[in-house]
């Protein structure tokens, strides 16, 4: 354990690792998956989603809509107006 000089309490130094071992994780979840299955399980969600009439699919004059507002965004804030 460590002293902290500043105050009175102690503090813990985190846990170093070892310098010829590289921890590395295996995959999980959607990660560890076949592309084609994660497509397969994603298509689902989309199905599922129109039928119960929550999915949404954008038309051209809503897309063109929604990037005009993107944009006017853009413009107004200072920050981002010279980039």
């Amino acid at each position: 354990m460590q002293t902290n000089a500043t105050s009175s309490t102690t503090t813990r130094r985190p846990a170093q690792r070892r310098a010829n071992k590289t921890v590395t994780k295996s995959p999980r979840g959607f990660a560890a998956m076949d592309p084609e299955q994660q497509r397969r399980i994603a298509s689902e969600g989309g199905k599922a989603s129109h039928a119960s009439g929550r999915g949404h699919r954008f038309t051209s004059e809503e897309a063109r809509a929604a990037g005009r507002k993107g944009g006017m965004a853009s413009r107004t804030r200072p920050e981002t107006a010279t980039r």
